[in-house]
């Protein structure tokens, strides 16, 4: 299926790891050309270069989002070669905090990097995007969003946030051609994901090697319909449908790819 996105140019926040690098690969495999932005060179550069092995288009840029004059070089740099028109605010952060322990310190600092400076980008990108009555945005949620743990209550709040902005945003846009869309996943199965599991996993009697872990803690943390934790790519899948034509009759909306999450313990 042709997403007809060649010639389109794709800005992903939070993109040298995780669900960030997965939906830009993503992405540049369906013929956008990506702009990977992280803090790490090295690791933005990595992926650059493995996008370009693999035949897509992909550009650099490095700045931190958290702070005005940061975000204002992102922008700036992601449109040197040419309009951005896909936004994906991805960027975002989270510690495994108490109530106890996550201080009003911790709570504004959460906010600033998960919520505030998504909109610094919206603020920046998407004004030409209306001009050229043609957009997309989508928002990386999470399903803590409805359904929040008692851990990280800071990082749980800004996801509902996140979920709230995406919506505001897709009124404000109305008959422009531009649309906002948040895709909220489950537990995906990234690297810091094992990780975690990996470390809890023994000491909860769910086995000791990953193979013994794994259903046991989809069962403990996760139960779902497809009984797993999620791939990145069936949330960049998500993102690239958001991103395309084929969404064109779609704003406002949360796409759940979380494998009809029960009630998540994660």
């Amino acid at each position: 299926m042709d997403l007809n996105l060649s010639g389109k140019r794709a800005l992903v926040t939070g993109s040298s790891a995780g669900l960030g690098e997965a939906t830009a690969r993503f992405l540049a495999a369906e013929g956008a050309a990506v702009v990977i932005h992280g803090r790490d060179r090295g690791r933005v550069e990595s992926v650059v270069e493995a996008v370009r092995a693999a035949g897509g288009d992909a550009t650099a840029v490095l700045g931190d989002l958290s702070t005005d004059e940061g975000a204002a070089e992102v922008a700036r740099a992601a449109t040197a070669d040419g309009p951005v028109d896909v936004l994906v605010n991805n960027a975002g952060f989270y510690r495994h905090l108490s109530w106890t322990d996550a201080s009003p310190q911790e709570w504004a600092d959460t906010y600033n990097v998960n919520v505030v400076s998504g909109v610094r980008m919206i603020q920046r990108l998407v004004p030409a995007m209306r001009e050229r009555g043609w957009g997309r945005v989508i928002t990386i949620g999470g399903g803590l969003a409805l359904q929040p743990m008692s851990t990280h209550p800071q990082y749980n709040a800004t996801l509902a946030a996140r979920h709230n902005l995406a919506v505001s945003l897709a009124r404000d846009l109305a008959g422009s051609g531009v649309t906002s869309n948040v895709v909220s996943p489950g537990a995906i199965l990234v690297d810091a994901t094992q990780e975690l599991v990996t470390g809890i996993g023994p000491a909860r009697g769910w086995g000791s090697t990953w193979e013994e872990i794994l259903p046991n803690a989809v069962e403990a943390l996760i139960p779902n319909d497809r009984g797993r934790f999620g791939k990145p790519d069936e949330i960049a899948a998500a993102v690239a449908y958001l991103c395309s034509d084929l969404a064109e009759y779609v704003s406002g909306a949360t796409i759940r790819v979380d494998g009809g999450l029960i009630k998540g313990a994660f």
